[in-house]
Protein backbone atom coordinates (compact mmCIF):
# COMPACT_ATOMS: atom_id res chain seq x y z
CA UNK A 1 0.00 0.00 0.00
CA UNK A 2 2.64 2.51 1.04
CA UNK A 3 5.78 1.24 -0.73
CA UNK A 4 6.97 3.10 -3.79
CA UNK A 5 6.03 1.34 -7.02
CA UNK A 6 8.34 1.02 -10.02
CA UNK A 7 5.85 3.12 -11.95
CA UNK A 8 5.32 6.31 -9.98
CA UNK A 9 1.99 6.82 -11.76
CA UNK A 10 0.48 4.02 -9.64
CA UNK A 11 1.21 6.00 -6.46
CA UNK A 12 -0.25 9.13 -8.06
CA UNK A 13 -3.46 7.35 -9.10
CA UNK A 14 -3.81 5.83 -5.63
CA UNK A 15 -3.32 9.26 -4.06
CA UNK A 16 -5.93 10.78 -6.37
CA UNK A 17 -8.35 8.03 -5.32
CA UNK A 18 -7.80 8.76 -1.63
CA UNK A 19 -8.23 12.52 -2.12
CA UNK A 20 -11.34 12.06 -4.29
CA UNK A 21 -13.03 9.81 -1.77
CA UNK A 22 -12.01 12.11 1.10
CA UNK A 23 -13.43 15.22 -0.59
CA UNK A 24 -16.67 13.41 -1.46
CA UNK A 25 -17.06 12.04 2.06
CA UNK A 26 -16.30 15.45 3.57
CA UNK A 27 -18.91 17.10 1.33
CA UNK A 28 -21.46 14.45 2.24
CA UNK A 29 -20.99 15.00 5.98
CA UNK A 30 -21.13 18.80 5.66
CA UNK A 31 -24.18 18.90 3.38
CA UNK A 32 -26.16 16.37 5.46
CA UNK A 33 -25.31 18.31 8.64
CA UNK A 34 -26.50 21.58 7.08
CA UNK A 35 -29.74 19.87 6.00
CA UNK A 36 -30.14 18.63 9.58
CA UNK A 37 -29.56 22.16 10.86
CA UNK A 38 -32.25 23.63 8.61
CA UNK A 39 -34.61 20.78 9.46
CA UNK A 40 -34.24 21.42 13.20
CA UNK A 41 -34.55 25.19 12.64
CA UNK A 42 -37.78 24.82 10.67
CA UNK A 43 -39.20 22.39 13.23
CA UNK A 44 -38.38 24.75 16.12
CA UNK A 45 -40.00 27.69 14.32
CA UNK A 46 -43.10 25.69 13.47
CA UNK A 47 -43.32 24.21 16.97
CA UNK A 48 -43.65 27.69 18.44
CA UNK A 49 -46.74 28.21 16.28
CA UNK A 50 -48.18 24.77 15.55
CA UNK A 51 -49.96 22.79 18.28
CA UNK A 52 -48.86 19.32 19.30
CA UNK A 53 -52.19 17.96 18.07
CA UNK A 54 -54.83 19.58 15.88
CA UNK A 55 -58.41 18.42 15.28
CA UNK A 56 -60.05 19.41 12.00
CA UNK A 57 -63.24 18.24 10.26
CA UNK A 58 -62.81 15.34 7.85
CA UNK A 59 -65.14 17.06 5.40
CA UNK A 60 -65.92 20.71 4.95
CA UNK A 61 -64.23 23.71 6.50
CA UNK A 62 -65.98 24.17 9.84
CA UNK A 63 -67.61 22.02 12.50
CA UNK A 64 -69.81 22.66 15.52
CA UNK A 65 -68.49 20.75 18.56
CA UNK A 66 -71.15 19.45 20.93
CA UNK A 67 -71.03 18.45 24.59
CA UNK A 68 -70.07 14.87 23.70
CA UNK A 69 -67.08 16.21 21.75
CA UNK A 70 -65.78 18.16 24.74
CA UNK A 71 -66.56 15.28 27.10
CA UNK A 72 -64.35 13.03 24.98
CA UNK A 73 -61.45 15.50 25.13
CA UNK A 74 -61.82 16.05 28.87
CA UNK A 75 -61.62 12.30 29.45
CA UNK A 76 -57.93 12.29 28.44
CA UNK A 77 -55.61 13.13 31.33
CA UNK A 78 -52.73 13.58 28.87
CA UNK A 79 -54.35 16.77 27.52
CA UNK A 80 -53.10 19.83 29.40
CA UNK A 81 -55.14 22.45 27.50
CA UNK A 82 -56.98 23.02 24.26
CA UNK A 83 -58.07 26.11 22.35
CA UNK A 84 -60.87 26.69 19.85
CA UNK A 85 -59.82 28.25 16.54
CA UNK A 86 -61.73 29.85 13.66
CA UNK A 87 -59.66 30.98 10.66
CA UNK A 88 -60.58 32.86 7.51
CA UNK A 89 -58.87 35.03 4.91
CA UNK A 90 -59.79 38.69 5.05
CA UNK A 91 -58.94 42.04 3.50
CA UNK A 92 -57.36 44.39 6.04
CA UNK A 93 -57.23 48.15 5.69
CA UNK A 94 -55.18 50.49 7.85
CA UNK A 95 -54.47 54.15 7.13
CA UNK A 96 -55.31 53.74 3.46
CA UNK A 97 -53.12 50.62 2.99
CA UNK A 98 -54.58 47.22 2.22
CA UNK A 99 -53.36 43.65 2.71
CA UNK A 100 -54.93 40.20 2.48
CA UNK A 101 -54.18 38.16 5.59
CA UNK A 102 -55.51 35.19 7.54
CA UNK A 103 -57.48 36.15 10.63
CA UNK A 104 -57.06 33.53 13.32
CA UNK A 105 -59.75 33.79 15.95
CA UNK A 106 -58.66 32.00 19.12
CA UNK A 107 -60.15 31.38 22.54
CA UNK A 108 -58.54 32.63 25.74
CA UNK A 109 -56.83 29.28 26.31
CA UNK A 110 -54.68 29.76 23.19
CA UNK A 111 -51.81 31.23 25.21
CA UNK A 112 -51.63 27.96 27.12
CA UNK A 113 -51.42 25.82 23.97
CA UNK A 114 -48.74 27.75 22.05
CA UNK A 115 -45.50 29.66 22.57
CA UNK A 116 -46.83 32.86 21.04
CA UNK A 117 -46.07 34.88 24.19
CA UNK A 118 -42.34 34.35 23.68
CA UNK A 119 -42.55 35.60 20.08
CA UNK A 120 -43.89 39.08 20.83
CA UNK A 121 -41.57 41.89 19.68
CA UNK A 122 -43.88 44.81 20.47
CA UNK A 123 -46.87 45.15 22.75
CA UNK A 124 -48.37 42.06 24.35
CA UNK A 125 -50.63 39.16 23.47
CA UNK A 126 -53.86 40.51 24.94
CA UNK A 127 -56.91 39.93 22.77
CA UNK A 128 -59.61 41.29 25.03
CA UNK A 129 -60.38 43.53 27.98
CA UNK A 130 -63.69 43.91 29.82
CA UNK A 131 -64.83 46.53 27.30
CA UNK A 132 -62.70 46.07 24.17
CA UNK A 133 -61.44 43.44 21.70
CA UNK A 134 -57.91 43.64 20.26
CA UNK A 135 -55.76 42.19 17.47
CA UNK A 136 -52.15 40.95 17.41
CA UNK A 137 -50.52 41.16 13.98
CA UNK A 138 -47.53 39.42 12.45
CA UNK A 139 -44.46 41.52 11.78
CA UNK A 140 -44.85 41.21 7.99
CA UNK A 141 -48.50 42.28 8.14
CA UNK A 142 -47.61 45.21 10.41
CA UNK A 143 -44.88 46.35 8.03
CA UNK A 144 -47.13 46.14 4.96
CA UNK A 145 -49.96 48.08 6.58
CA UNK A 146 -47.72 50.42 8.59
CA UNK A 147 -49.35 49.42 11.85
CA UNK A 148 -48.07 51.33 14.85
CA UNK A 149 -49.12 50.54 18.37
CA UNK A 150 -48.72 54.19 19.41
CA UNK A 151 -51.46 55.25 17.00
CA UNK A 152 -55.14 55.07 17.79
CA UNK A 153 -56.34 54.03 14.34
CA UNK A 154 -58.22 50.71 14.09
CA UNK A 155 -57.80 47.95 11.51
CA UNK A 156 -60.82 47.63 9.23
CA UNK A 157 -61.63 44.03 8.34
CA UNK A 158 -63.55 43.02 5.19
CA UNK A 159 -64.87 39.47 4.78
CA UNK A 160 -67.20 38.34 1.95
CA UNK A 161 -70.67 37.62 3.26
CA UNK A 162 -72.02 34.09 3.02
CA UNK A 163 -75.47 35.37 2.15
CA UNK A 164 -76.78 36.01 -1.34
CA UNK A 165 -75.06 39.05 -2.86
CA UNK A 166 -77.20 42.06 -3.73
CA UNK A 167 -75.58 43.53 -6.83
CA UNK A 168 -77.56 46.76 -6.41
CA UNK A 169 -75.76 47.30 -3.09
CA UNK A 170 -72.15 46.02 -3.46
CA UNK A 171 -71.30 47.13 0.08
CA UNK A 172 -73.63 44.43 1.38
CA UNK A 173 -71.33 41.83 -0.16
CA UNK A 174 -68.91 42.25 2.76
CA UNK A 175 -69.09 41.96 6.50
CA UNK A 176 -67.10 44.87 7.90
CA UNK A 177 -65.75 45.28 11.42
CA UNK A 178 -62.96 47.25 13.09
CA UNK A 179 -60.47 46.19 15.74
CA UNK A 180 -57.49 47.87 17.41
CA UNK A 181 -53.95 46.36 17.28
CA UNK A 182 -52.13 45.94 20.60
CA UNK A 183 -49.18 43.68 19.70
CA UNK A 184 -46.82 42.46 16.99
CA UNK A 185 -45.25 39.00 16.88
CA UNK A 186 -42.37 37.58 14.83
CA UNK A 187 -41.92 33.85 14.26
CA UNK A 188 -41.00 33.21 10.63
CA UNK A 189 -41.63 35.17 7.47
CA UNK A 190 -44.28 32.73 6.25
CA UNK A 191 -46.31 33.28 9.42
CA UNK A 192 -45.45 36.93 10.03
CA UNK A 193 -46.79 38.08 6.66
CA UNK A 194 -49.92 35.95 6.88
CA UNK A 195 -51.51 35.82 10.33
CA UNK A 196 -53.38 38.25 12.57
CA UNK A 197 -54.77 36.96 15.87
CA UNK A 198 -58.19 38.14 17.03
CA UNK A 199 -60.64 36.91 19.70
CA UNK A 200 -62.75 33.91 18.77
CA UNK A 201 -66.05 35.73 19.34
CA UNK A 202 -64.91 38.52 16.99
CA UNK A 203 -64.40 35.98 14.19
CA UNK A 204 -67.66 34.14 14.89
CA UNK A 205 -69.60 37.39 14.77
CA UNK A 206 -67.73 38.57 11.65
CA UNK A 207 -68.41 35.34 9.75
CA UNK A 208 -71.89 34.73 11.19
CA UNK A 209 -70.69 31.38 12.50
CA UNK A 210 -72.39 30.62 15.79
CA UNK A 211 -70.30 28.21 17.89
CA UNK A 212 -68.48 26.89 14.82
CA UNK A 213 -64.75 26.22 14.55
CA UNK A 214 -62.24 25.40 11.84
CA UNK A 215 -59.96 23.51 14.25
CA UNK A 216 -59.21 22.73 17.86
CA UNK A 217 -55.59 22.86 19.00
CA UNK A 218 -54.30 20.63 21.81
CA UNK A 219 -51.33 20.86 24.16
CA UNK A 220 -50.27 17.70 26.00
CA UNK A 221 -48.76 17.40 29.47
CA UNK A 222 -45.25 17.19 27.98
CA UNK A 223 -45.47 13.85 26.21
CA UNK A 224 -42.72 12.52 23.99
CA UNK A 225 -43.29 12.34 20.25
CA UNK A 226 -44.04 8.63 20.41
CA UNK A 227 -46.57 9.02 23.23
CA UNK A 228 -48.14 12.01 21.48
CA UNK A 229 -48.72 9.85 18.40
CA UNK A 230 -50.29 7.20 20.61
CA UNK A 231 -52.58 9.83 22.14
CA UNK A 232 -53.48 11.03 18.65
CA UNK A 233 -54.55 7.51 17.67
CA UNK A 234 -56.68 7.18 20.82
CA UNK A 235 -58.42 10.53 20.26
CA UNK A 236 -58.98 9.65 16.59
CA UNK A 237 -60.55 6.35 17.56
CA UNK A 238 -62.96 7.98 20.02
CA UNK A 239 -63.94 10.91 17.79
CA UNK A 240 -64.56 8.71 14.77
CA UNK A 241 -64.36 9.34 11.04
CA UNK A 242 -65.98 12.79 11.16
CA UNK A 243 -62.72 14.31 12.39
CA UNK A 244 -59.01 14.16 11.59
CA UNK A 245 -56.45 14.39 14.39
CA UNK A 246 -53.09 15.64 13.12
CA UNK A 247 -49.67 15.68 14.79
CA UNK A 248 -47.07 18.32 13.94
CA UNK A 249 -45.63 16.28 11.10
CA UNK A 250 -49.04 15.77 9.49
CA UNK A 251 -49.88 19.49 9.73
CA UNK A 252 -47.02 20.19 7.28
CA UNK A 253 -46.66 16.73 5.75
CA UNK A 254 -45.88 17.93 2.23
CA UNK A 255 -43.13 20.28 3.36
CA UNK A 256 -41.43 17.67 5.55
CA UNK A 257 -41.60 15.09 2.76
CA UNK A 258 -39.99 17.55 0.35
CA UNK A 259 -37.18 18.23 2.84
CA UNK A 260 -36.54 14.52 3.31
CA UNK A 261 -36.62 13.93 -0.44
CA UNK A 262 -34.11 16.73 -1.02
CA UNK A 263 -31.79 15.30 1.63
CA UNK A 264 -32.08 11.80 0.13
CA UNK A 265 -31.45 13.12 -3.39
CA UNK A 266 -28.35 15.02 -2.26
CA UNK A 267 -27.09 11.88 -0.50
CA UNK A 268 -27.34 9.75 -3.67
CA UNK A 269 -25.84 12.49 -5.85
CA UNK A 270 -22.78 12.76 -3.61
CA UNK A 271 -22.49 8.97 -3.34
CA UNK A 272 -22.44 8.87 -7.15
CA UNK A 273 -19.66 11.49 -7.15
CA UNK A 274 -17.74 9.36 -4.66
CA UNK A 275 -18.17 6.33 -6.95
CA UNK A 276 -16.76 8.31 -9.87
CA UNK A 277 -13.80 9.42 -7.76
CA UNK A 278 -13.23 5.89 -6.49
CA UNK A 279 -13.11 4.46 -10.03
CA UNK A 280 -9.46 5.50 -10.03
CA UNK A 281 -8.97 2.45 -7.83
CA UNK A 282 -9.72 0.25 -10.84
CA UNK A 283 -6.91 1.84 -12.83
CA UNK A 284 -4.54 1.70 -9.88
CA UNK A 285 -5.22 -2.01 -9.23
CA UNK A 286 -4.97 -2.87 -12.92
CA UNK A 287 -1.50 -1.34 -13.21
CA UNK A 288 -0.45 -2.88 -9.93
CA UNK A 289 -1.46 -6.39 -11.04
CA UNK A 290 0.53 -5.95 -14.26
CA UNK A 291 3.57 -4.74 -12.29
CA UNK A 292 3.39 -7.58 -9.76
CA UNK A 293 3.01 -10.47 -12.21
CA UNK A 294 6.46 -11.78 -11.30
CA UNK A 295 5.73 -11.67 -7.56
CA UNK A 296 2.37 -13.33 -8.15
CA UNK A 297 4.06 -16.27 -9.93
CA UNK A 298 6.44 -16.72 -7.00
CA UNK A 299 3.48 -16.79 -4.59
CA UNK A 300 1.70 -19.32 -6.80
CA UNK A 301 4.76 -21.55 -6.92
CA UNK A 302 4.86 -21.43 -3.11
CA UNK A 303 1.27 -22.73 -3.00
CA UNK A 304 -0.84 -19.58 -2.87
CA UNK A 305 -4.32 -20.02 -4.28
CA UNK A 306 -5.85 -17.64 -6.78
CA UNK A 307 -8.45 -16.50 -4.18
CA UNK A 308 -5.63 -15.56 -1.77
CA UNK A 309 -3.88 -13.47 -4.42
CA UNK A 310 -7.14 -11.78 -5.36
CA UNK A 311 -7.78 -10.91 -1.71
CA UNK A 312 -4.43 -9.07 -1.57
CA UNK A 313 -5.43 -6.64 -4.34
CA UNK A 314 -9.00 -6.39 -3.02
CA UNK A 315 -7.63 -5.47 0.40
CA UNK A 316 -5.39 -2.78 -1.08
CA UNK A 317 -8.26 -1.26 -3.05
CA UNK A 318 -10.44 -1.30 0.06
CA UNK A 319 -7.67 0.35 2.11
CA UNK A 320 -7.52 3.21 -0.39
CA UNK A 321 -11.27 3.83 0.05
CA UNK A 322 -11.06 3.30 3.82
CA UNK A 323 -8.30 5.87 4.25
CA UNK A 324 -10.20 8.33 2.06
CA UNK A 325 -13.40 7.87 4.06
CA UNK A 326 -11.59 8.35 7.39
CA UNK A 327 -9.92 11.52 6.14
CA UNK A 328 -13.23 12.79 4.75
CA UNK A 329 -15.03 12.14 8.03
CA UNK A 330 -12.33 13.94 9.98
CA UNK A 331 -12.28 17.05 7.81
CA UNK A 332 -16.08 17.08 7.42
CA UNK A 333 -16.60 16.99 11.19
CA UNK A 334 -13.87 19.62 11.61
CA UNK A 335 -15.66 21.99 9.20
CA UNK A 336 -18.96 21.42 11.02
CA UNK A 337 -17.30 22.11 14.38
CA UNK A 338 -15.72 25.34 13.09
CA UNK A 339 -19.07 26.51 11.70
CA UNK A 340 -20.84 25.69 14.96
CA UNK A 341 -18.29 27.48 17.12
CA UNK A 342 -17.29 30.45 14.97
CA UNK A 343 -20.15 30.82 12.44
CA UNK A 344 -17.69 31.39 9.60
CA UNK A 345 -20.30 31.21 6.82
CA UNK A 346 -23.00 33.78 7.48
CA UNK A 347 -26.62 33.63 6.33
CA UNK A 348 -27.42 37.08 4.93
CA UNK A 349 -30.93 38.41 4.60
CA UNK A 350 -32.37 36.45 7.52
CA UNK A 351 -33.51 37.98 10.76
CA UNK A 352 -33.88 34.58 12.38
CA UNK A 353 -30.35 33.18 12.14
CA UNK A 354 -26.97 34.81 11.52
CA UNK A 355 -25.10 31.80 10.11
CA UNK A 356 -25.81 28.53 8.34
CA UNK A 357 -27.21 26.08 10.92
CA UNK A 358 -25.30 22.82 11.36
CA UNK A 359 -26.36 19.73 13.29
CA UNK A 360 -24.20 16.60 13.21
CA UNK A 361 -26.12 13.36 13.71
CA UNK A 362 -24.40 10.07 14.46
CA UNK A 363 -26.74 8.19 12.14
CA UNK A 364 -25.53 10.29 9.18
CA UNK A 365 -21.89 9.63 10.13
CA UNK A 366 -22.52 5.89 10.35
CA UNK A 367 -24.56 5.86 7.13
CA UNK A 368 -21.88 7.79 5.24
CA UNK A 369 -19.03 5.60 6.53
CA UNK A 370 -20.83 2.33 5.77
CA UNK A 371 -22.03 3.53 2.33
CA UNK A 372 -18.64 4.80 1.19
CA UNK A 373 -16.78 1.71 2.38
CA UNK A 374 -19.39 -0.63 0.88
CA UNK A 375 -18.90 1.13 -2.44
CA UNK A 376 -15.14 0.83 -1.98
CA UNK A 377 -15.35 -2.89 -1.24
CA UNK A 378 -17.43 -3.57 -4.36
CA UNK A 379 -15.16 -1.45 -6.55
CA UNK A 380 -12.14 -3.30 -5.20
CA UNK A 381 -13.61 -6.79 -5.42
CA UNK A 382 -15.38 -6.85 -8.77
CA UNK A 383 -12.59 -5.48 -11.03
CA UNK A 384 -9.94 -7.69 -9.41
CA UNK A 385 -11.94 -10.79 -10.29
CA UNK A 386 -11.98 -10.02 -14.00
CA UNK A 387 -8.56 -8.44 -14.18
CA UNK A 388 -6.90 -11.35 -12.42
CA UNK A 389 -8.52 -13.84 -14.81
CA UNK A 390 -6.84 -12.00 -17.66
CA UNK A 391 -3.38 -11.51 -16.21
CA UNK A 392 -2.89 -14.46 -13.85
Amino acid sequence: MFTKKSGNVINIISGISVVGVAVGTMALIVVLSVFNGFDSLVRSLFHSFDPELKIIPAEGKVFAPDSAFYFTLNSFNEIAAYAEVLEENALLEYNGKQHIATLKGVSEAYKNTSGIDSMMIDGNFTLKSPSQLFAVAGYGVAQTLGIGLRFINPITVYVPTRNKVDFLNPENAFNIKTIYPVGIFAIQEEFDSKYVFVPLEFMQHLLNYQSKLTSLEIKTVGLSERKTDKLRDEIQQKLGEKFRVLNRYQQHETMYKIMQSEKLAIFFILIFIIIVAALNVVGSLTMLIIEKKGDIKILQSMGSKLADIRSIFTAEGFMIIFLGSLAGLFFGLLICFIQLEFEVISFPGSGIITAYPVEVRWFDILLTFVSVNSVGYLLSRLPVRYISNKFL
